[in-house]
């Protein structure tokens, strides 16, 4: 099983799963979540709703995931998560984790095997590039992740991608 950080674009990367750092509503929004739903094109947006009005009326909790289809996206799936809001108190470090289990609890019941995250709650939501990428791999490395072969985490910065180098390296010594 394959662990890595590179700089990317999630929107491109090739994956079974890419993860989405969504807000609640599923319904598309600025980052990480605007990009993906521009380039998966209206489908996904159908489906959000769709799962929004059948499962989530009131909104996908923090730290929960979902699955949807991928639209135009280089992948089978996205699974949307909610990460926690540091800038409005949302300070729980075990809730930004649960973001990377939930997604890849999904995603092994789908049998990916590849699974692609952003680094999730590191823009608007205010966490700090370290504490986000160490909360991250060590959630990813410590999921029992039977069956998927690569976890890659696709980071849009050079800040974001050292911290999560960083990261790995501590957490794989």
């Amino acid at each position: 099983m394959t662990v890595d950080a590179i700089l990317g674009d999630l929107t491109v990367e090739p994956a079974d799963v890419l993860v989405n750092a969504a807000n609640s509503s599923l319904l598309g929004g600025g980052g990480v979540d605007g990009a993906l739903h521009a380039a998966a094109g209206a489908e996904l947006l159908a489906e959000c709703r769709r799962v929004r009005a059948s499962q989530y009326p009131n909104g996908l909790p923090v730290g929960q995931a979902v699955a949807t289809g991928a639209g135009l996206l280089p992948a089978r799936w996205v699974i949307h998560t909610v990460g926690p809001n540091r800038n409005a108190g949302q300070t729980d470090e075990s809730r930004l984790a649960a973001c990377y289990t939930s997604s890849l609890d999904i995603a092994r019941g789908l049998g990916a095997t590849t699974v692609a995250f952003p680094a999730i709650g590191a823009g608007v939501y205010g966490w700090d590039a370290a504490t986000a990428a160490r909360v991250a791999v060590d959630a990813v490395l410590a999921h029992p992740r039977t069956g998927i072969a690569r976890v890659r985490f696709v980071l849009f910065s050079r800040r974001l991608l050292q911290a999560f180098t960083e990261a790995l390296e501590a957490g794989q010594a």
